[in-house]
């Protein structure tokens, strides 16, 4: 999980900086220090990975969650449905999320692999790590859920580099996948915020990230932002 402070397009955190800087001019303080404060805990050392979400209810209940637990990225494997979170459910969160979708499972395990991931699987059957025994210092992760009926598939399971469970005493084996999540992210989250590891954003992503949200956050943004920067 390293970076240039240069992003793909050339821009550096300086150039990103100048135009957030001008946006906020168009907010009040209030809304723009709480995008700052909201982005000061945001992550990429930690994602969440969901394998065929049909359900749009749980779609949606799920990048929620990403969200409130400062999760900034999300991914959706689509091999055998859409991921289509039900809007008046997500309730905006997913303008602040950013997600990736994959058209199959072998796809996003390259690319979660090219980003440094460890896949982390969740479910009953393999394994007997709870979430507060997990090593979240030992490098970044992606936590994979699957559907509640058909659980995570077998190649997603043979990649897993590691497997969580959610310890239980009742007669049922697992958990809605969005209290699974919710669960799972909150001890995991709050481990890693109290940790050693270097868990926030990188300068050049912070930047980029919260001038994307400013320009989402402010009216006709891209309008104002050419009266400063007509070049562009």
């Amino acid at each position: 999980m390293t970076g240039n402070i240069a992003d793909s397009a050339g821009h550096d955190a300086a150039w990103y900086r100048e135009r957030t800087d001008f946006l906020a001019d168009f907010m009040t303080d209030d809304r723009a220090d709480t995008l700052r404060r909201v982005l000061a805990d945001r992550t990429r050392y930690a994602t969440v990975c969901l394998e065929n979400m049909f359900h749009p209810q749980n779609a949606s209940a799920l990048v929620r969650t990403c969200e409130a637990f400062g999760l900034q990225e999300m991914h959706a494997i689509e091999e055998k449905c859409r991921f289509l979170p039900n809007l008046p459910i997500v309730r905006g969160t997913d303008k602040w999320v950013d997600l990736h979708t994959h058209p199959s499972t072998g796809e996003a395990i390259r690319s979660l692999r090219r980003s440094g991931y460890r896949i982390v699987a969740t479910t009953p059957h393999h394994g007997d790590t709870p979430p507060e025994e997990f090593d979240v210092e030992q490098g970044p992760f992606a936590v994979v859920f699957g559907t509640e009926h058909a659980g995570i598939s077998e190649e997603m399971l043979q990649a897993a580099d590691a497997f969580i469970r959610i310890p239980m005493c009742g007669f049922v084996e697992s958990l809605n996948v969005s209290a699974s999540a919710s669960i799972i992210l909150y001890e995991l989250t709050t481990r890693l915020r109290r940790s050693g590891v270097a868990w926030q954003l990188e300068e050049s992503d912070r930047e980029q990230t919260l001038y994307r949200w400013m320009v989402r956050s402010v009216r006709d943004a891209r309008r104002i932002l050419a009266t400063r920067f007509p070049e562009e």
